[in-house]
């Protein structure tokens, strides 16, 4: 019978784990989206009803937090990608991409940002992912190139800007699901090679590298993530002594 009562109460507290990190999740999103990815953890916490040291024993730095919230966004960009990739129509793929990459936008304001920055506490695996990422959308422009429907002159800078340009548009109007469709579909009549009649000027020097990468549209560049020494005092864990009733 005591041996009942500890496995049930075990499970109880997997479960309470587990309520708290889907709170915190949710939580994340709308704070990154309301104030951006450099809103302060002690935000989060308190719009998910846990204590900051809960919340730092679960996602002990911002990055994991962030990397976390958009998950399912950056895998449902790694499938679109592959999925472009294997397209045999690579206009379609390369349309699909674009459609999928910027309906993420609209859905989820945080994710530009998310999507944007380089993790300091990944980053060799994060550089490895990109480097791949770019390789592979290099493939596919290359190969709506050669088929005849993706303008000639079009360059890969030409997408982060498209980005850019979608990202500002849901910045300013987020609830306007028409106003954001419209806009891609002119961006990629413009990158059809029939539309095609007069060059171009130079393209931008823009890449994923080099992408302004705050949410607020300050193109400031995201500093990198402070340790838990220099964190701010209303960002700190609490001592662990002083939070005990909000341990799960």
């Amino acid at each position: 019978m005591g041996q009942s009562s500890r496995i049930a109460g075990q499970d109880s507290l997997r479960a309470d784990a587990q309520r708290n990190r889907r709170r915190i999740l949710a939580a994340a999103r709308v704070v990154f989206a309301e104030h951006g990815i450099d809103a302060p953890m002690a935000t989060v916490a308190r719009r998910a009803g846990v204590g900051v040291a809960t919340l730092y024993r679960r996602f002990p730095t911002r990055n994991a937090l962030v990397r976390a919230a958009f998950a399912h966004q950056m895998e449902t960009c790694a499938r679109a990608l592959t999925e472009a990739l294997a397209d045999p129509d690579p206009w379609q793929g390369f349309k699909q991409l674009l459609e999928t990459v910027c309906e993420l936008q609209r859905e989820e304001r945080g994710f530009p940002a998310a999507f944007l920055a380089a993790f300091p506490d990944s980053r060799q695996e994060h550089e490895r992912v990109r480097d791949q990422a770019e390789r592979d959308f290099m493939m596919l422009v290359r190969r709506a190139q050669a088929a005849g429907a993706l303008r000639a002159d079009f360059h890969p800078s030409d997408f982060a800007v498209a980005l850019l340009s979608h990202c500002g548009l849901v910045t300013a109007l987020p609830d306007d699901r028409a106003a954001s469709r419209r806009l891609v579909a002119y961006l990629l009549q413009s990158f059809s090679a029939r539309a095609a009649h007069a060059a171009l000027p130079a393209p931008s020097a823009l890449s994923l590298r080099s992408l302004p990468l705050a949410a607020d549209g300050s193109g400031q560049q995201r500093p990198p993530e402070p340790d838990t020494k220099r964190r701010p005092p209303q960002d700190r864990p609490p001592d662990d002594r002083t939070t005990l009733h909000n341990r799960p």
